[in-house]
């Protein structure tokens, strides 16, 4: 049963399908969490099974709604072609593709052989041409269709040391576009939606606990990081996924081509 707070929240995704890549924590974890909320059926993938499997069981108690877990690495053509199965096997539909992963290492030029360049590549842009070209077939015709990739605020502000994903992100960026020309004559939107930072458990990990274990306290090692953001202030994961539940809904039916920074205004293009 759900409850009544959940049924008046189901005005966009209602009754749909959602596809969330890399979701069993983190960002993709917090847009399967709003899509669920929004209505979907969420089908979620990663690579770790039991980290999968515990959030698929948190989002369907909270939301109500059918959490399918599939392990998936999206490198894997086979797994990739799996895990699509699956979801079409269980639901008979696709409405929403999320396509989400983890980013390339950060380092200078010279310190990138041929070998990571690839490993980049099949990550952040490959396997994004792979799930799209795997789901549309799929997706409906009606002006519900939606097509969401999750960059990074190096395509529109390239950080120090993102060699990699400012690279391969860009040639995300640059399908988008084409794309939605080509696809929009059937009703499909496709954008992307370039995150800053957010307090994730990466972030937690990584930079803020570097800070932590040089000596500095939590709340000041969370104001430095903050500095140059004009917010002053870390993203919430939330806050995010918001912005992607409302591109897939269909009150942004007339949003394609785009990628929209979420970063509390770090980036410093001025378009």
């Amino acid at each position: 049963m759900n409850s009544p707070s959940t049924e008046n929240r189901r005005t966009v995704s209602s009754n749909r399908v959602a596809l969330v890549l890399a979701a069993s924590k983190g960002l993709g974890r917090a847009i399967a969490e709003a899509l669920a909320a929004d209505g979907a059926d969420v089908v979620i993938g990663a690579r770790t099974a039991s980290d999968l499997e515990r959030t698929a069981t948190a989002i369907a108690q909270q939301s109500g709604r059918d959490v399918l877990a599939v392990p998936v690495d999206v490198t894997d053509a086979a797994a990739a072609t799996a895990f699509v199965d699956a979801a079409l096997a269980r639901f008979g539909r696709i409405d929403i593709l999320v396509n989400n992963a983890g980013g390339p290492p950060f380092g200078a030029f010279t310190s990138f052989d041929d070998a990571v360049w690839q490993a980049a590549f099949e990550l952040s842009l490959l396997a994004t041409v792979r799930m799209t070209r795997l789901v549309l077939p799929h997706l409906p015709s009606d002006g519900t269709g939606r097509i969401i990739n999750v960059t990074s605020v190096a395509v529109r502000s390239p950080l120090p040391g993102s060699l990699l994903s400012t690279s391969i992100r860009n040639g995300v960026v640059g399908m988008t576009k084409v794309l939605a020309d080509e696809i929009g004559t059937r009703g499909i939107t496709v954008n992307n939606v370039a995150p800053g930072m957010f307090l994730t458990d990466r972030v937690r990990d990584s930079v803020l606990k570097a800070k932590i274990d040089a000596g500095m306290d939590e709340a000041t090692a969370m104001t430095e990081l903050a500095a140059s953001i004009p917010l002053r202030r870390i993203g919430r994961p939330e806050e995010f996924a918001a912005v992607v539940a409302f591109l897939a809904s269909e009150r942004a039916s007339y949003v394609t081509g785009a990628t929209i920074p979420v970063d509390g205004g770090s980036s410093r293009s001025a378009v």
